[in-house]
């Protein structure tokens, strides 16, 4: 989870609790505050799906998704929060899997928050034969 502010952070780590639906995993939130941290935290490998605050400052998520989605060989899939429903566009732009806006309604998060991990697991998962 990356954002600047605490607050937002929290609502995050609220709405997923300790798993954002029965038929996923349990979730661990790492979270992040700067632009640095991110980059460290996604060029090692450490996270399955990112959540990004488009809000952030000084650096929003908007850019960083666009820029992870460009640079990193499978990219997690990345839920975006973005600051109002008109800027859809931008998360389009972005590549963000997934997108809610502010303020963040926890189920509609968790739901989200769900859905790409389910669609995480099943990638990682190997095929039958």
């Amino acid at each position: 989870m990356y954002s600047h502010d605490a607050d937002t952070r929290a609502r995050v780590r609220l709405a997923v609790g300790r798993r954002p639906a029965l038929d996923v995993p349990e979730a661990e939130i790492i979270e992040v505050a700067t632009q640095p941290a991110l980059l460290r935290l996604m060029d090692g490998g450490g996270a399955e799906v990112m959540v990004l605050d488009g809000e952030a400052q000084p650096a929003g998520g908007i850019g960083i998704c666009r820029q992870a989605k460009d640079e990193i060989y499978d990219c997690p899939p990345v839920l975006l929060i973005i600051g109002r429903a008109d800027d859809g566009w931008l998360a389009t732009w972005s590549g963000a899997d997934a997108v809610v806006s502010h303020p963040i309604d926890p189920g509609q998060l968790a739901d989200a928050l769900a859905g790409l991990m389910r669609q995480r697991v099943s990638r990682t998962l190997p095929a039958r034969a």
